[in-house]
């Protein structure tokens, strides 16, 4: 009998949690665990530990899956990494970083990087194989219009995965920088004149009131590639 030593680790972020079933597979060299259900409410930001037990030592571990059910309403999970414990102590680490929504599996490799060259297992070379194809699923390409960049193929942000739309956090952001910009541009006089300026010294007083707030938001939000000199 083998005993692994489990530790999934939730985002911090706002509704990473869930309340929905998540259970976890070890895949090693030598053979894969049965899945195991993880027996806890995921709470943003917290980690729960639990213990896999094997028939055999299934050797170095170089995938998990992560699969999540829905219990009675959709829950979505973001997990942040999980890291493996083996009988001998070492430690694996598998790095996550994504949502995962609906009924769905998610295989996850071992973070130490490598190349193709380097996966020797069959199993590792259909995950590159399968994980490549979904991406280019993910990723198609279409002309807008003669002589612009292609863009993605889809009508809008909603149909795209949310592990590829724009973080929530960003975007509620770049709200609240857009409204305070239109209300300071507002109360100094900019949006509603129906006048021509009268001199740069008059530009130069409109915009040196949120000049200083509006740099500093623009890099918070966009950081430069160029210094500001």
């Amino acid at each position: 009998m083998a005993t692994y030593k489990v530790t999934v680790a939730t985002g911090d972020m706002v509704e990473a949690g869930t309340n929905n079933s998540i259970s976890i597979t070890l895949v090693g060299s030598y053979g894969e665990s049965r899945q195991t259900t993880v027996r806890f409410l995921f709470q943003p930001g917290k980690e729960k530990s639990l213990s896999v037990h094997c028939g055999q030592d299934l050797g170095p571990i170089v995938l998990i899956r992560l699969h999540k059910w829905r219990l009675f309403l959709e829950d979505a999970w973001f997990c942040k990494d999980v890291r493996v414990t083996a009988p001998n102590g070492t430690l694996y680490r598998f790095p996550c970083y994504q949502w995962l929504e609906g009924v769905t599996m998610v295989e996850v490799r071992e973070g130490s990087g490598k190349k193709l060259v380097d996966d020797k297992l069959q199993i590792l070379k259909e995950h590159r194989r399968r994980e490549l194809e979904a991406r280019q699923e993910a990723y198609r390409w279409k002309n807008f219009a003669q002589g612009w960049p292609r863009c993605l193929s889809v009508d809008s942000i909603f149909e795209l995965d949310s592990n590829i739309q724009f973080s929530r956090i960003r975007a509620t952001n770049f709200t609240g920088f857009l409204i305070f910009q239109g209300a300071s541009h507002f109360l100094s006089g900019f949006l509603l004149r129906r006048t021509s300026w009268n001199s740069l010294d008059e530009m130069r007083t409109i915009f040196s009131r949120t000049q200083g707030r509006d740099i500093g938001g623009c890099l918070a939000c966009c950081p430069l590639p160029f210094p500001l000199h």
